[in-house]
């Protein structure tokens, strides 16, 4: 699909159906190519056509076209309106989070940071790990694979399920992911490597950048089970961190918060030039996001 919004040669603002090989615009609704549907113009475009014309009460995107924008419930319309200054300090987005909430549950209280780097480049890529003071409301579900000695250091540190080479096998024959965290040796690796597949797009394969491919498997759960996060820059340089619940002390909000602000600052790479941290926002599972004050990065920062 061409990017740039083009006229059908008919230059109608027509509606966009989806364009089979047949002559019926009703035809056209299960398939990927574009139509016309103005009953003036009537013209089917051909598969390899494809122009995309103005929409009329239809999403843009391609595989949208027939589907009608979902509206936005009263209660979201309601919070995002009570957002009404270009940013806040921490303090105050945390109230505010608090004061427009109407979910039924207990959100997660959520951190994102655009940064000034472009993680195409290995030298500019932003990761790490950090320990939540108040921790994330709950105990995270940690696995340890290991051998030895080092699974009894483990049982002993709390790990919910230790094992060696048969743990492996598990997870690669059965899929199996029932935990929130995988701790390993380094002399375990050889084997663990075989799980990338199902453990890469979960985010769940060990890395000594984060400190869960380790000898000390004992601080590492001890770690984890007390709350410690993982922060990475994805490929549109937007880093996203929970610090919370909702239902938490604002200031225990307000702490974990500044913890993950002023680790990402620190993370800093040296080859990214011009300004680091371009917008910090917080929101809630359900709820608004709030924009914070550029004072919020340079107080945690120092912090």
């Amino acid at each position: 699909m061409d990017s740039t919004r083009s006229l059908h040669s008919c230059g109608l603002f027509g509606t966009l159906g989806r364009c089979v090989r047949g002559k019926s615009l009703g035809s056209h609704k299960h398939h990927g190519f574009w139509a016309c549907s103005s009953t003036a113009c009537g013209k089917i475009l051909s598969c390899r056509s494809r122009l995309q014309v103005p929409l009329t009460g239809l999403a843009g995107a391609v595989g949208d076209e027939g589907r009608m924008a979902k509206k936005d419930s009263k209660n979201i319309v309601k919070a995002r309106a009570a957002v009404t200054k270009p940013t806040y300090p921490l303090p105050e987005a945390v109230g505010l989070l608090k004061q427009v909430k109407y979910a039924k549950f207990d959100e997660t209280v959520d951190l994102t940071m655009r940064l000034g780097v472009d993680t195409r480049h290995a030298d500019q890529m932003v990761r790490g790990t950090v320990v939540l003071p108040h921790g994330l409301g709950k105990t995270k579900i940690v696995a340890v694979i290991a051998s030895g000695d080092r699974q009894k250091e483990a049982t002993a540190a709390g790990a919910d399920f230790v094992g060696g080479e048969e743990m492996v096998e598990k997870i690669q024959k059965e899929n199996w992911t029932a935990f929130d965290a995988l701790i390993a040796t380094p002399d375990m690796m050889k084997v663990v490597g075989r799980l990338g597949k199902v453990l890469g797009p979960k985010g769940l394969m060990p890395n000594p950048k984060t400190g869960t491919v380790t000898l000390d498997v004992a601080s590492a759960v001890k770690e984890i089970k007390a709350g410690k996060v993982e922060f990475r820059a994805d490929k549109t340089s937007l880093v996203h961190v929970p610090v919370g619940k909702l239902s938490f002390d604002p200031q225990k909000l307000v702490d974990n918060a500044t913890t993950v602000i002023g680790a990402i600052v620190r993370s800093k790479p040296s080859a990214a030039k011009g300004k680091y941290i371009k917008s910090v926002t917080l929101s809630s599972t359900m709820g608004p996001g709030v924009p914070l004050d550029s004072a919020v990065a340079d107080a945690a920062g120092k912090h």
